[in-house]
């Protein structure tokens, strides 16, 4: 435009095309940026087509130059709509399982932490069962936090006829940790028997079903100030199944993913069972897999070099994704994390691209 204006009004035209030139070397780099603005402006809208809010305009970029995709499981790769399966006995028996049903009521109604899936999922549970009555005869006396590293969670309750006791719920290996008994007819929790409890949580496990063990210790003479110590010599009484199926959709976007040369990978804190029996059902492979406490265990130099095949990571805490996260960074890719857990919050904003669900 500035050529032919040029060339027109002042007839010289090899002048003309010499401003030109200049004119569009000084332009360049000043309209560079919109231009870049204009493209990311476009993608977002896009993506907004797709139901998609993006919150940095600057992430579309990375979006795009993608070639990691990290993902957690629950509640991204599965349905997120947990339903309690079913509660049985430490000896693997349904005889009086409503006991288990109870203490883990009381545990999940009567904690002020922020309730997960699977709390829900009890709680709906007692209450198409009309079972939500129990509660009015207790009352609250203290609780214990969940926390990432401990996996699990205890409230203190007192009857009407002043009978304490602590209900702990969590991961089956966390609880085995703290129980001395268990009810196999009372027996003491012997090295044999606690073989017994993690075979019947695997078999459970193997079916994609995710198992938290329920443990109690009555008649506490402590008043108050109850903390993680009072955790121990507990009572395991049974376990609770739940079923968090994958999304219909799931195994086709990984496959359209592996297309498009981008690499997934699981990074939960699940344990390792129930991850593999989920990674199998969506199409992802399950011979190179790391659990938390192997990664621990692994210098800087040898986890830099497993996390390179390593497709499948279990029992991770929110420190080891991030950690996991920056060392793929740190090998030259462009890293996303979808995620939508209280504990992926560190790690979505680690990633170059943090994706959150819901």
């Amino acid at each position: 435009f500035v050529f032919f204006v040029n060339g027109f009004t002042k007839g010289d035209w090899f002048e003309a095309f010499i401003f030109a030139i200049s004119v569009a070397v000084g332009l360049t780099p000043e309209m560079l940026p919109m231009i870049v603005t204009a493209n990311l402006s476009k993608g977002a809208i896009t993506m907004s087509k797709k139901k998609t809010i993006v919150k940095n305009l600057n992430a579309i970029q990375n979006f795009g130059a993608m070639d990691i995709l990290c993902t957690d499981k629950t509640g991204t790769l599965t349905c997120d709509k947990i339903v309690l399966e079913k509660y049985i006995n430490a000896d693997g028996s349904d005889d009086n399982s409503k006991r288990i049903l109870r203490h883990a009521y009381f545990n999940s109604y009567f904690q002020t932490g922020l309730r997960n899936l699977m709390d829900k999922a009890i709680l709906s549970h007692v209450r198409e069962l009309n079972l939500e009555h129990l509660k009015d005869d207790y009352t609250k006396v203290d609780e214990i936090p969940f926390d990432f590293t401990r996996r699990r969670m205890s409230v203190v309750i007192e009857d009407r006829q002043g009978k304490r006791q602590i209900i702990t719920k969590g991961a089956v290996e966390e609880i085995l940790d703290v129980c001395s008994y268990a009810e196999f007819n009372g027996h003491p929790l012997t090295d044999a028997l606690k073989t017994k409890a993690q075979k019947i949580s695997e078999e459970m496990n193997r079916q994609g079903m995710r198992v938290l063990a329920v443990s109690q210790k009555s008649f506490i003479e402590k008043d108050c100030n109850f903390a993680i110590e009072d955790e121990k010599e507990m009572v395991l009484i049974g376990y609770l199944a739940f079923l968090d199926p994958p999304k219909p959709s799931v195994a086709e976007a990984i496959e359209q993913l592996y297309a498009h040369g981008v690499v997934v990978k699981i990074l939960s804190g699940d344990n390792d069972i129930v991850v593999k029996a989920i990674a199998r059902q969506v199409g992802i492979d399950t011979s190179h897999s790391l659990s938390g406490l192997e990664v621990e265990e692994m210098d800087d130099t040898a986890l830099k070099e497993a996390v390179k095949n390593t497709t499948l990571f279990s029992k991770l805490t929110p420190f080891q994704k991030t950690y996991i996260i920056s060392l793929l960074q740190e090998q030259g890719n462009t890293v996303g994390f979808l995620g939508d857990g209280i504990n992926d919050a560190p790690v979505l904003s680690r990633a170059d691209i943090g994706i959150a669900m819901g």
